[in-house]
């Protein structure tokens, strides 16, 4: 047997050999990564290109531009007075704008704009003095006065309109108003409504100078329908008893609601102290009319100052400034809304939550549960719709409701024929 010697150390050494390269995958896999890449690169572009503008708008949005070009810093910004690396580099022209603290003087500033505003506003003010024939317990005869605000809200070729409230000229003997100048005229009612307390009162032109003409204005109406909760209004008239009052404050509350017959009426709550007799008007910082004050409709005991939206009692002052009476029927409504339709079961329409006793509502035979779905042949959606047909009606000619109301087997459709008359 032949004798193979051994490596001294005792282990057989092996060398390993690496395994050839395959040329045609490492290209496969070459070429797939590069294709990842292009297709990654063109998405990146796409999103880039579509997201652009976005980007742009929000840039804008966020970095608002002084007067001089440069980008305007918020009070949450820190500005170092010392200048850091980044303001060594801008360039030249950048202004950073440093916000000041509001001192009393810029307060007494803002103060005096407002009584500016209010100022110019008072020259549709007017003083209403009414004279009442009344006698003592010793029969003896005697007159005294009333005094409150009007507002100047109209004019025609002949006469000036002034919006008042009734409760200013009740039982009046002879009425008088006195304007901005000191210039006094009498007055005469053209119409009011008994439901919402107002009036209108006209003043002939002839017996007015060309001076007091020049000194008076028509104040103009606003839209309170932008008017919101922190919105800066000013009172008007007198709102605390004395005439020609500025008072300045803010709205605390939009969404509260009065009803009364026939209507609903959003009505504005200020923090402005007021007395519980108090006239006047709501104006904006435009200096146009927004709300009328109506302490009658505050819905708390504060004595803060309440005003109905002009913009709800506009169809009525529309009808009063015709010279036209307000129809009234004596029904207190609300809208079905597709909410309490869904929740309670009821068709849609005009609810009617309560009837006034003797109205002619009662007398037509309506009743609290009724939804009246027609009036005067158009259909009932909301009680905005109730009340613009309503206007449209004449006092004294009868009128078909028709309105759908529950019995055992369902909703039965009954017809009721309404005389609408006018509220005294």
């Amino acid at each position: 047997m032949e004798n193979k010697q051994l490596p001294k150390n005792g282990f057989v050494r092996e060398q390993i050999k690496n395994k050839p390269k395959n040329k045609r995958k490492l290209v496969a896999k070459l070429a797939v990564s590069a294709l990842c890449g292009a297709v990654f690169a063109i998405a990146f572009c796409l999103v880039l290109l579509l997201m652009h503008p976005i980007l742009q708008k929000y840039g804008e949005s966020t970095e608002p531009e002084t007067e001089t070009g440069g980008t305007e810093h918020t009070q949450s910004e820190s500005i170092s007075e010392e200048p850091t690396e980044s303001e060594d580099t801008q360039e030249p022209g950048t202004v950073i704008a440093v916000p000041k603290p509001i001192t009393l003087e810029d307060y007494q500033r803002l103060q005096n704009e407002l009584y500016a505003i209010g100022t110019q506003a008072n020259r549709s003010i007017v003083t209403i003095t009414s004279v009442v024939s009344d006698t003592d317990w010793f029969d003896n005869s005697y007159e005294r006065e009333g005094l409150g605000s009007g507002t100047i809200i109209g004019e025609t070729e002949s006469a000036y309109l002034i919006l008042t409230e009734r409760k200013v000229i009740t039982d009046a003997e002879r009425i008088s108003v006195t304007f901005i100048d000191e210039t006094v005229a009498g007055a005469e009612l053209m119409k009011y409504d008994g439901n919402t307390g107002l009036a209108i009162l006209t003043v002939g032109k002839s017996g007015l100078n060309q001076m007091t003409r020049n000194a008076i204005s028509v104040i103009t109406q606003g839209n309170s329908n932008l008017v919101r909760k922190g919105t800066m209004v000013l009172a008007l008239g007198s709102p605390l008893g004395t005439n020609y009052s500025i008072l300045t404050g803010n709205i605390t509350a939009t969404n509260n609601e009065i009803s009364t017959p026939d209507c609903n009426y959003s009505v504005f709550t200020t923090d402005i102290v007021a007395s519980q007799n108090g006239s006047g008007i709501l104006i904006n910082t435009a200096g146009e009319l927004v709300g009328i004050v109506m302490q009658g409709y505050s819905a708390s005991s504060a004595n803060t100052l309440t005003a109905v939206s002009v913009a709800e009692l506009k169809p009525v002052l529309d009808q009063l400034l015709k010279g036209q009476d307000v129809p009234y029927l004596g029904a207190y409504v609300s809208t079905v809304t597709d909410t309490i339709a869904n929740k309670y079961g009821l068709p849609k329409g005009v609810y009617v939550k309560e009837v006034v006793m003797d109205s002619p509502a009662m007398n037509a035979g309506l009743q609290s549960g009724d939804v009246i779905v027609e009036l005067g042949g158009k259909v009932m959606i909301s009680d905005r719709t109730y009340l613009t047909e309503l206007l449209r009606l004449i006092p004294g000619e009868t009128c078909p409701v028709v309105v759908l109301r529950q019995g055992s087997s369902g909703y039965a459709r009954i017809t009721c024929q309404v005389e609408p008359d006018v509220l005294r």
